[in-house]
This record gives structure tokens, sequence and C-alpha cells, in this order.
């Protein structure tokens, strides 16, 4: 399963960069949201939407996720 922060790209048109989003339509198909690191006129190009069996990971990212939930109890040090 492809997930966000994922590296993929395109098997029909070549289109590579990071998944930054991932749909579940009501009909069972899901689509990838796709971000290019290419650049035109000094903006990002356009964020490509692509069916999930399009794309092929080209490589998994750890995007940080959720933090252990901190205990309670601990004091911080008082600054004079």
């Amino acid at each position: 399963m492809i997930k966000l922060g994922d590296k993929v790209k395109d098997k029909i048109t070549g289109f590579s960069g990071i998944v930054i989003g991932r749909t579940n339509w009501l009909n069972g198909c899901i689509t990838i949201g796709v971000q290019s690191a290419e650049m035109k006129d000094g903006r990002p190009v356009d964020s490509v939407w692509f069916d999930e069996q399009r794309v092929d990971s080209t490589s998994t990212a750890t995007t940080g996720g959720p933090m252990p939930t901190p205990q309670t109890g601990m004091s911080v040090p008082q600054q004079r």
C-alpha cells in the first residue's frame, strides 16, 4: 500500500514526486495525489492525482507520525 510521504512514479507518464494525499471513493477507487519537486517559472508544478494501480513506490519515507504521550509529573526547571 502506498502511504503519505512515499516517493512514487506514474507507470504511464513517468511523472514522479511525493505522495501528498490519498482519497478513498465510495465506489472503491483509491487515488493518490503526487507533488513533484520540479519548478516552473519559479513556482512548484501542480500536484497530479492518479489511480493507485498506476503508480509504483520508488522509496518509502518516514514522515514523523504521532509522538509518544509525555509523562505527567515531570517538572520544567524555572528560569530566573
